[in-house]
């Protein structure tokens, strides 16, 4: 039977939480209802919020701060309000410096090339394979190859790494594939791959 100390407990709601994120001078942010709208020297984002799915969390205007504010949330809106403001924080830093991302070329025997087609990154020759391998590009993000290294470039950090992760997927092994991992088994370990080393931004 649940005490009445244990009965309050479990209807105890966070009076208010205020999220507040600057706004820099070049910058511009547009709130219409849970649409947020930034614009800077590098480009313009969009972001749709209304998927919190709750009233109780509410996005507007003060001054030069975007307020993301709950009032009476259970904990669950108020770790949405705080990821929220994550996002918009986001949309300003790659609004005014962009987002860079640098994921190293590693093989052993078999020298992989990797090149931009399009919205893709083709890898051929992974482990020797004849089997072309392809990395979808997300969005407007940007691509290049130099030497062992490819460099990812755009202004919405989630449209970047996801792109990255694609094309670290494209190189990943599963299953029977994966011949050792690491070293596992007693194995000289196969390291061919892809791999994610450094994120920063466009312009620091």
């Amino acid at each position: 039977m649940i005490s009445n100390i244990a009965r309050v407990g479990l209807m105890v709601r966070e009076v208010r939480i205020i999220e507040r994120v600057n706004v820099p001078e070049n910058v511009k942010v547009i709130v219409n209802g849970y649409k947020v709208r930034v614009a800077g020297p590098k480009g313009e984002l969009e972001k749709d919020f209304s998927h919190v799915g709750t009233k109780n969390v509410l996005i507007y205007m003060d001054g030069d701060e975007v307020v993301v504010e709950v009032c009476h949330g259970r904990k669950r809106e108020c770790a949405l309000a705080r990821t929220i403001a994550t996002h918009i924080r986001n949309m300003i830093i790659g609004v005014t410096k962009g987002f860079r991302y640098k994921m190293k070329i590693v093989y052993a025997h078999f020298p992989m090339s990797v090149k931009v087609e399009g919205d893709k990154v083709v890898i051929e020759n992974f482990l020797g394979q004849k089997t072309k391998k392809y990395a979808k590009i997300v969005g407007d993000v940007k691509v290049r190859v130099e030497k062992d290294d490819v460099i990812i470039e755009g202004i919405d950090i989630e449209a970047v790494g996801q792109t990255a992760a694609n094309i670290h997927l494209a190189t990943h092994l599963r299953g029977s594939l994966k011949l050792c991992p690491h070293g596992r088994d007693g194995g000289p370990g196969v390291l061919d791959g892809i791999y994610l080393y450094e994120k920063g931004y466009m312009e620091d």
